[in-house]
């Protein structure tokens, strides 16, 4: 066998069931791997319209053909489900060590079924499969199960996923953490684990990969080496991290500031790369085979060390971890109004422990905040004021979401949710029900689009349409050509997503064709840049008709009022909205999909997907 190991495990929580079985080579031939691969397992084997929380969802971690090879940034594995926080398909990625580590166990993939009857863990090395107790780690954070589970196992090289506290209170955008830093964060990937009483898989891998030709393969490794070595956008990468993009989205105003009531945010200087680096940066890390190494590492030396200590959990003594990363920065601090980096650390590390996308925790207190501010919602019922700008109230509402306690409670429900119980939907800025990332699409009209249509509710990741529109500020405002490039940014997204190589060589550097040259020297397989693409189509597709079998449709492929009615008060952006309809009408038509959003047969026959009708 070669690109795939050809196996996958099967994992039965109810009955404590694990045994491994031959992979499915059609399919990992028409998908490649990665989310694809996982989307046709899924819609095979459970009804999409269950509740996410029913033992009857399925939970699948996988891996794509490049993931553990010396490929730049293969390092990626995917959870996929039907997430708790959009009641739609969710597919959330993860870098770090793990996926890696699971490859070298002989697996391609493990499909969770079921819900124990107490909390487990899932011990994989190589071919020896258990499910052992884990009650004694339940309630325990992220670093210290990660730990406590290598201690128990004896061998410091076992490769950790697992959850927190969050996900085991069911926190609707908990995350999957491994590497303790590492998160598949988006969706609540985590709340579904926690739902089935499994709080880790723990993997020792000591198996090698092969390739189909590895002349070839390796000269491809090579030429990406190459190409990314001398990339200026690789470099600042390295240097600055991911929040080196503060200032850029701030200048064209399209930071979505307290709420996304402003398109610009005073304190941005605070938070950027660069304040990071010269402040509070210990060093940058990699993933494993990584050559950007965006990660940051970092403290709060002194007695920034003892600020906002909450007291009710020791985590909060933690003088040295991870992050923040733009969107965190963002969510946590521009969208809450706090521009106290060290606050925004502080909360960043505790997301990490407690196991919380600080996406949707940010945009879900920035809510909050704002009914607060409107005085829809005090003290009696929030405990603490909740006031924008509010450093401690961030601090403590983070950790009071992850265990729900007081207002914490309805903070873990996402912001749609929470508004809803208040009676102001309005102040939930998102799709499909998870809330948006740190990009205003009045700031960039093509991430309304990029936001509706995305499969697992809103995210800039399949489609970062401020690449084309910082190059071009005359069309950054308008309707016309966002349709197509989102189309392809799509596609071309998650075909990149399937072979298990970071998304970030993309903007390092490397260039689609030499995915296309790994993934064909890997595999064996006749793969040239079109086949390429289309495996991202064929994807897309399998994902969204498992969304109109759940429910979804053209009504779910929508935008806030706020987005579509209310103009940015002031700056770069001042006075813009989106008109979303002929955006969407277009893209229909590019999809080949009819008014309502089915696929056409002719689209279905052109993708090799006949038997999926809707």
């Amino acid at each position: 066998m070669a690109g795939w190991n050809g196996r996958i495990l099967r994992v039965n929580l109810s009955t404590r069931e694990c045994h491994a079985e031959p992979l499915n080579l059609d399919w990992a031939r028409k998908y490649v791997g990665g989310r694809g691969l996982a989307a046709r397992y899924l819609l095979e084997e459970m009804d999409p319209r269950v509740d996410p929380f029913d033992p009857a969802n399925t939970l699948i971690f996988v891996t794509g053909p490049l993931t553990g090879t010396n490929t730049s940034c293969g390092a990626r594995y995917m959870v996929v489900t039907k997430g708790p926080l959009t009641n739609a398909i969710t597919y959330s990625n993860s870098g770090g060590h793990f996926g890696p580590a699971l490859r070298y166990a002989g697996y391609d993939m493990i499909i969770i079924k079921g819900k124990a009857s107490e909390p487990v863990y899932l011990w994989i090395h190589d071919d020896h499969v258990e499910l052992r107790p884990a009650s004694h780690l339940w309630g325990a954070g992220v670093f210290e199960t990660e730990d406590r589970i290598r201690d128990e196992l004896a061998d410091p090289e076992v490769k950790v996923a697992c959850i927190g506290p969050a996900g085991e209170n069911l926190v609707r955008f908990a995350a999957v953490m491994n590497d303790k830093h590492r998160a598949a964060g988006r969706s609540g990937v985590g709340a579904v684990m926690g739902s089935k009483n499994l709080k880790a898989i723990a993997v020792r891998g000591t198996r090698g990969l092969n390739v189909a030709d590895p002349a070839a393969f390796f000269e491809a490794v090579w030429e990406q080496h190459k190409k990314m070595r001398f990339s200026e956008d690789r470099k600042g990468l390295s240097e600055l991290g991911t929040a080196a993009t503060i200032d850029l989205i701030n200048e064209f105003g399209g930071l979505p500031t307290r709420n996304f009531q402003e398109g610009q945010f005073e304190g941005a200087e605070k938070l950027n790369g660069n304040t990071i680096k010269d402040t509070r940066l210990v060093r940058n890390k990699a993933c494993f085979a990584c050559t950007i190494a965006c990660g940051r590492v970092t403290h709060l030396p002194g007695e920034a060390a003892g600020k906002y200590l909450v007291n009710t959990h020791p985590r909060n003594w933690r003088i040295c971890g991870e992050g923040p990363e733009y969107e965190n920065a963002w969510g946590l601090g521009a969208d809450c109004g706090v521009d106290d980096l060290d606050a925004v650390i502080k909360a960043n590390w505790l997301c990490n422990d407690l196991g919380m996308d600080p996406i949707s925790m940010g945009a879900t207190l920035a809510a909050a905040m704002e009914l607060y501010e409107r005085g829809v919602i005090d003290d009696s019922i929030t405990g603490i004021p909740l006031r924008f700008g509010s450093a401690e109230a961030l601090v403590r509402m983070v950790e009071a979401t992850g265990y729900r306690e007081g207002f914490g409670n309805e903070l873990a429900e996402g912001s749609l949710r929470m508004a809803q119980k208040f009676g102001h939907p309005e102040v939930h800025v998102g799709s499909k029900g998870q809330e948006f990332p740190a990009y205003d699409p009045r700031g960039f009209v093509g991430m309304g689009l990029a936001y509706a249509t995305c499969t697992r509710g809103a995210c800039h990741l399949r489609a970062w349409t401020p690449a084309l529109e910082t190059s071009n500020p005359a069309i950054q405002h308008t309707t016309e050509g966002k349709a197509p490039w989102v189309v392809n940014e799509q596609n071309k997204s998650t075909a990149h997503d399937n072979t298990g190589v970071c998304l970030f060589t993309g903007f390092a550097g490397s260039v689609p064709e030499d995915l296309v040259a790994l993934v064909r020297a890997a595999t064996g397989m006749e793969y040239d840049l079109d086949r390429h693409l289309t495996v991202g189509e064929r994807t897309w597709n399998t994902e969204h008709i498992f969304n109109l079998r759940a429910g979804h449709g053209r009504h779910s492929d929508t935008l806030p009022d706020r987005i579509t009615k209310v103009p940015l008060p002031a700056g770069p952006s001042k006075g813009v909205t989106v008109n979303l309809e002929p955006m969407l009408e277009e893209y229909y038509k590019l999809r080949g999909w009819e008014p309502e959003g089915r696929p056409t047969p002719e689209k279905l026959a052109q993708l090799g997907l006949t038997d999926l009708q809707v």
